[in-house]
């Protein structure tokens, strides 16, 4: 981005991992602006929640490309990226919603003020079904249309239809993450020296989850 534009954007959704596909799409995306990294100025990354590997591999790579360049880098949530896909969408609750497993989504709420986002709840890892009882103590009316993105997006709309909540998915293009999110959302931030900047799980993972059942 520059000045605020969206220039150029690389996006791909074909199961490969990021390890794969990361440093060639940048290469891509750079040779095809005529551009190379050193002329970028800031580097922002999602740094979580979602997929623990995919994580670790985007931040792994923003940190490393930063410290090679000398650029600061600006981790953000990966909920509230999302959330910035949807506020140009108007009035509605924007929920973010990606399937954590284990019958949770990972989640948080906000309202769309203009260009700017109002957030209602910080990140958090809920069951389906608390996090639309849990609207009420917020001042949530329950009428509030849903504007659903991510990738737990149809799993949220079918049990809302359940409820009788009104909810509407975000079309494909906008569902998904996206780079353009995450630059929306670092834009007014400061950055940071790149090791301050870690991946945000919200959970244990597997591994640790097993590591601590056999100590206890």
């Amino acid at each position: 981005m520059e000045e605020g534009r969206l220039i150029a954007q690389n996006m791909q959704h074909a199961g490969l991992t990021h390890s794969k596909t990361i440093l060639p799409m940048i290469h891509a995306l750079l040779d095809g602006l005529g551009m190379t990294a050193a002329d970028v100025d800031k580097i922002a990354v999602a740094k979580g929640p979602g997929s623990f590997t995919g994580i670790r591999i985007g931040v792994a790579t923003a940190k490393g490309l930063a410290w090679a360049l000398d650029k600061p880098l600006i981790g953000v949530s990966t909920l509230e990226a999302m959330a910035h896909q949807a506020k140009h969408l108007g009035q509605g609750l924007i929920t973010p919603v990606m399937d954590a497993r284990r019958a949770q989504v990972y989640n948080a709420l906000f309202r769309a003020d203009g260009d700017k986002l109002i957030r209602l709840t910080e990140d958090r890892a809920i069951a389906i079904e608390d996090l639309f009882v849990g609207d009420a103590p917020l001042g949530v009316p329950p009428s509030d249309t849903h504007l659903l993105v991510g990738d737990g997006a149809t799993l949220c709309y079918e049990y809302l239809q359940t409820i009788n909540i009104p909810a509407v998915i975000l079309p494909e293009h906008l569902v998904q993450q996206t780079a353009w999110g995450v630059a929306m959302a670092a834009m007014d931030l400061p950055g940071e020296e790149p090791g301050a900047v870690n991946p945000d799980y919200l959970r244990l993972s597997q591994a640790e989850r097993e590591r601590l059942e056999k100590q206890s």
